[in-house]
């Protein structure tokens, strides 16, 4: 299912190829978040148009609205959003994590308020599992605990005992569900919890790792502890992790943070920024191609007033299917877009942004390949 393919002698950057059901997979590589089987103002042919192989959308969202009836009906999420790429759904944990006082944990899962009308609702290890087989997910992810930080080493280990026993009443369901999933080359990847404390964080991928899981997720970073601890955690625990076996971080980053985690041996990132930030008018260029250096890129507030004349076009280079579109308008038009509350300014910047993080990929990759990263 994976296939290491070049680590870099520089770094522990690598390359590699991920088999999934609905297609072969360079990496590393971005997903760009269709949280509700919707990246935001784009259709799945923008998409496709991007050329991104991958979505990532999430459990619990969708466990809520459409709702598993729905989903049955319409044949799973790729069917329901005509997508013919990968999907990988997160299991809901962060969800349970940014709902911190509208549920509660125990042994059995996890009980909780929705957060659309207030329904007292509750989700088991096996829920999640069975909820991603409907949903026909390339990529489930097992149940977790994301802990908020800072944490006492009690909370952060009684959060990963727990996130190791459901990991492990995940597997046993994944497994058992297998043979009637409509997606039953799916695979199941384990999430690494214990904030930022190695010995932690190297006790929980143990676990993980004597449960067995076609990948290994790396949770709980990323959510407001500082740069230089996330890649302290990676570089600390590298040696330990299985080389064939993909390393996914859940929730980041910033376009050079990416380069950081790349270089300490990640392969699959997500990130809302690069939507998020298109929709309040901030748009990524490169500035140069080097992308070992932090300053490869830079962020256009295009709501400021000194766009408000620029005839300089959106895109100055051409790497995408998308450019005939994009290279069609300038910046100073983006600006007037936001102005005046256009929703094409939103998509038209979501466009730039998903093209840029794609595109940056490619380069990590090319970098590596030539020994330069």
């Amino acid at each position: 299912m994976f296939k290491l393919e070049k680590t870099s002698k520089q770094s522990q950057a690598r390359t590699g190829e991920l088999q999934t059901a609905h297609g072969s997979i360079q990496t590393p590589f971005f997903m760009p978040i269709a949280t509700r089987g919707a990246v935001k103002t784009l259709s799945s042919f923008d998409i496709e148009r991007l050329g991104s192989p991958i979505l990532l959308s999430n459990t619990y969202h969708l466990w809520l609205r459409p709702g598993m009836e729905v989903m049955k009906r319409m044949g799973g999420l790729h069917a329901f959003m005509d997508w013919k790429g990968a999907i990988l759904t997160d299991s809901g944990g962060f969800q349970i994590f940014s709902l911190e006082g509208l549920r509660k944990l125990s042994e059995s899962g996890v009980t909780f308020q929705s957060h659309i009308d207030g329904q007292k609702l509750s989700m088991s290890p096996e829920d999640c599992i069975d909820i991603q087989r409907t949903i026909g997910s390339d990529i489930c992810m097992v149940l977790d605990v994301c802990t908020k930080l800072p944490a006492t080493k009690e909370q952060l280990t009684e959060a990963l005992a727990l996130t190791e026993r459901w990991a492990k009443r995940s597997k046993e369901q994944f497994e058992k569900t297998r043979a009637t999933a409509i997606n039953p080359g799916a695979q199941l990847f384990g999430i690494v919890q214990g904030g930022t404390d190695i010995d932690l964080r190297k006790r929980s991928l143990e676990g993980l790792l004597k449960i067995g899981f076609d990948g290994y997720a790396f949770g709980g970073l990323s959510v407001g502890e500082p740069f230089e601890d996330a890649c302290h955690v990676l570089e600390a625990i590298e040696p330990a992790m299985l080389k064939e076996k993909p390393r996914y971080f859940m929730g980041g980053a910033k376009p050079d943070e990416i380069v950081a985690y790349v270089k300490r041996g990640i392969d699959m990132f997500d990130c809302v920024l690069p939507t998020r930030n298109a929709r309040h008018g901030s748009v990524y260029r490169f500035v140069h191609d080097d992308v070992s250096k932090p300053d490869f890129f830079e962020v256009l507030h295009v709501t400021n007033e000194k766009y408000k004349d620029s005839e300089e076009r959106l895109i100055t280079d051409q790497y995408s299917d998308v450019d005939e579109e994009l290279s069609r308008y300038t910046l100073g038009y983006l600006r007037h877009l936001f102005t005046v509350h256009e929703v094409l300014g939103m998509r038209l910047a979501t466009l730039v942004n998903l093209r840029f993080y794609l595109e940056l990929m490619k380069r990590i990759r090319r970098s590596i390949e030539e020994g330069t990263l």
